[in-house]
């Protein structure tokens, strides 16, 4: 039986791999779309399993800011893209 501690290692482990994903997910998304003029945050949000919604914020500020592309996204257990509903095609060159 595991101890409380190798149960907070465990779980402090899996929300780094988690986040490390989100993270390889948010660059691609950004490298496949471009870099939007005004972008201020791509959110990456895990829905089960290795599936993903992506937002796409753009805006003078936060409180300006609004969704201007989002995808429902699979990715493989490295973090690559595999598919997304709608395609993602390039917005804008990347800068």
């Amino acid at each position: 039986m595991p101890t409380t501690q190798q149960r907070e290692q465990d779980r402090d482990l899996e929300h780094h791999k988690s986040e490390t994903l989100q993270a390889l997910i948010e660059e691609q998304v950004i490298h496949r779309l471009g870099n939007p003029i005004g972008l201020r945050n791509v959110q990456v949000r895990r829905l089960w399993e290795n599936r993903y919604r992506v937002n796409v914020l753009v805006g003078e500020s936060a409180v300006s800011a609004k969704i201007a592309n989002s995808y429902f996204v699979k990715a493989d257990s490295e973090g690559n893209i595999v598919d997304s509903d709608p395609e993602m095609t390039k917005l804008c060159p990347i800068r």
